[in-house]
């Protein structure tokens, strides 16, 4: 798609209400593109510009990718980007969102709305650090500063402060369960990724997966009374660490209500996940992290409950670092382990933090 430097003038003109510069324009991550006739779908793009004759600034467009897990219709697409600018700002901590929009079907202008292609979203540049970079070093180095203990303090401190925020609504907690389960971007939907004949795991194996998380979805309808203010997809790739313990959380999903289960777990299986590639196990500075993460939450929120829930959001987290798709360099016994956690966890009415290292044996 060919994208013209007029046309982004002309766009952030109007949002700003005063004549705009485009002063660059590139792929976040990358260098400075000379033209923008590569834009692509999918990916997200810093734009920078001069507002009038002073403020210069950053903004981040991005648009989705059509292909799969129920971003396959262009209303589909369009429903996400307009629910994460309405929800963006609610959230304590997330980046902004400046605006939602379209480009045009020739794609020679971009729209607030009317006649429309693609929808983008549009966020402030946040400057730091992805937690996931954290992980990467613990596990390089197998060593754990204070800073890395007072972060993962503070992530689980955030939950427990967002989780705090009820609401009586029973059908849409009844709706993130059948969610949960039936979505694109969730369990059937990561099912349905995994490629034929894989030599990790057979056919017979998932389908018994998404039975047990179906019987778990009717257990969940039960439990509509713990239907909380959530981030919805909390994981090291949405956590933008700056200085010290202060962060911003990206990218919001799937709704602004719903268990609390859903965040905790999306966090700490990556304790697991990279606990497994260190030492085939949970131990060592992961398994240190893994539990100061639980045990602030158990202690401060009170919410021993959640071990009675947890178990087919750990399920569909587990599909989700298990992916050939997601994770194509994965170890094989890595898969295999973390698909015994799945097959495992769902068997047992309550989560113990103690039996991690046994729900990843042979299922």
């Amino acid at each position: 798609m060919k994208l013209s430097q007029e046309a982004l003038r002309k766009y952030f003109s109007s949002l700003y209400g005063k004549d705009v510069e485009i002063l660059g324009a590139w792929m976040l991550g990358g260098e400075k593109l000379e033209d923008l006739k590569g834009f692509g779908y999918g990916y997200p793009y810093v734009i920078e510009f001069r507002v009038g004759d002073g403020e210069v600034k950053r903004v981040v467009l991005e648009t989705m990718r059509p292909e799969g897990f129920g971003h396959d219709h262009f209303s589909d697409r369009a429903q996400i980007l307009l629910w994460q600018h309405s929800a963006f700002n609610k959230l304590p901590r997330h980046v902004r969102s400046i605006d939602v929009g379209a480009f045009a079907e020739d794609g020679k202008c971009l729209k607030s709305l009317g006649k429309c292609g693609e929808f983008f979203i549009l966020t402030e540049f946040v400057e730091g650090r992805l937690y996931h970079l954290d992980l990467d070093r613990i596990k390089e180095t197998g060593r754990l500063n204070d800073l890395d203990e007072k972060r993962c303090l503070a992530l689980s401190d955030y939950l427990v402060e967002i989780h705090k925020v009820k609401r009586e609504a029973p059908w849409l907690y009844v709706r993130r369960a059948r969610e949960l389960v039936g979505h694109g971007e969730c369990i059937m939907g990561l099912l349905d990724s995994y490629p034929p004949n894989l030599d990790f795991v057979n056919e017979n194996y998932l389908i018994d997966i998404e039975r047990d998380c179906v019987v778990w979805r009717w257990r969940l309808k039960r439990m509509a009374h713990r239907l909380s203010q959530v981030h919805g997809d909390f994981h090291p790739w949405n956590v933008m660490f700056h200085n010290g313990t202060d962060f911003t959380v990206l990218d919001r999903s799937r709704g602004e209500w719903g268990d609390p289960a859903d965040d905790v777990t999306a966090m700490t299986i990556n304790y697991i996940f990279y606990s497994l590639q260190k030492y085939g196990k949970l131990a060592g500075v992961f398994e240190r992290l893994f539990r100061v993460f639980w045990e602030n939450y158990l202690t401060r929120t009170g919410d021993f409950e959640i071990l009675k829930v947890v178990q087919p959001f750990y399920a569909w987290r587990g599909l989700v670092v298990a992916s050939p798709i997601w994770y194509p360099n994965l170890d094989r016994d890595v898969r295999i382990k973390l698909l015994n956690f799945v097959k495992n966890v769902l068997q047992h009415e309550k989560f113990d933090l103690d039996a991690v290292n046994s729900y990843i044996e042979k299922a």
